[in-house]
């Protein structure tokens, strides 16, 4: 195994030679705040609704996340990115908006669920468009993480919109609300 490590390490560091460190830096740094945000949210929602008819498809979404974190942690440290110093904030922020919006009900959860990920999905086709631009070739591995985990986040999304999100009380206030965060979140993290 550390065999293994190491090979992989010093690939790695080859590949990096000849990147743009600045956007892969933002890129791997917003990310992972994002994948972490995610879990958060999430856990709050698990926390509130995990044991009713709605708590094993958040339970199958949260996995899902929970992988996607664990692949940005890879990464973070392959690349050498350093974590958003925000990561304390959206511990609490995304746990207080999984509970919050569980709150409400199922309907509420699945609202902040189509929220998220709808900014998510769009952020990530942003991302494609840029490392597409700079090198599709040189940037292929991360465009394969970043493509699969959009598509995963779309999922979501399109479960949401099947368990009713869209009837949810003043549903388009909410998810305004909350995508209007998400791209706070979304800007702050790439730089700090």
């Amino acid at each position: 195994p550390a065999g293994g490590a190491s090979l992989r390490l010093c690939s790695t560091r080859g590949a990096q030679e000849d990147i743009n460190k600045p956007v892969i830096d933002r890129i791997i740094r917003v990310d992972h705040a994002g994948e972490y945000g995610a879990n958060r949210i999430y856990a709050g929602q698990m926390a509130v609704l995990g044991r009713s008819s709605v708590g094993p498809i958040i339970q199958q979404m949260w996995n899902q996340e929970k992988e996607h974190l664990k692949k940005f942690n890879e990464l973070m440290v392959a690349y050498r990115v350093r974590p958003t110093v925000l990561l304390p904030f959206w511990n609490v922020a995304g746990f207080v908006l999984g509970a919050g919006s569980a709150l409400l009900g199922r309907k509420g959860a699945m609202a902040c669920t189509v929220a998220v990920e709808e900014s998510i999905s769009e952020h990530y086709n942003n991302q494609i468009r840029t490392l597409i631009e700079e090198d599709p070739e040189k940037y292929k591995e991360l465009l394969q993480v970043i493509k699969q985990f959009r598509d995963e986040e779309q999922e979501h999304h399109d479960i949401g919109l099947e368990h009713d999100a869209e009837a949810t009380p003043a549903y388009s206030v909410l998810k305004t609300a909350i995508q209007l965060g998400c791209k706070a979140a979304i800007f702050l993290s790439e730089r700090i």
